[in-house]
């Protein structure tokens, strides 16, 4: 299985922790953070403002992959068409308008009005 990660992670996290850093110069760095990469490693020192962007980018990401939570077997892998991997249930409302169209649902016939308050013909 490929991977989508960038080629270089140990530059990306560099890059973004200069990036952050430049923005408040002077605040000091407290925390040190290790990263190894197929046998590269590479520490970092962080200051709070870059530690703080650091946990928002990270608490912040949503992959596009994710669709939410079955509503059925609480599965975190619905896919595309929000059918859950894990059980095969659809979900929401799009989920089961997909659902009703792939198995050749039909709308039931309305309903005959009926005389009384309801009805849309005056007596």
């Amino acid at each position: 299985m490929e991977s989508d990660q960038p080629t270089d992670i140990l530059g990306e996290i560099g890059g973004f922790v200069a990036r952050i850093h430049a923005l408040d110069p002077h605040a000091p760095a407290r925390t040190e953070l290790t990263v190894r990469v197929d046998g590269r490693e590479s520490s970092l020192m962080l200051s709070e403002p870059v530690a703080q962007a650091l946990r928002l980018a990270l608490q912040d990401y949503h992959d596009p992959r994710d669709q939410g939570r079955c509503d059925h077997c609480g599965g975190p892998r619905l896919d595309e068409n929000f059918q859950c991997r894990d059980c095969g249930s659809f979900n929401g409302v799009f989920g089961q308008m997909l659902a009703e169209r792939a198995y050749g649902y039909t709308e039931p016939e309305p309903l005959p009005d009926l005389p009384g308050r309801h009805s849309r013909h005056e007596p």
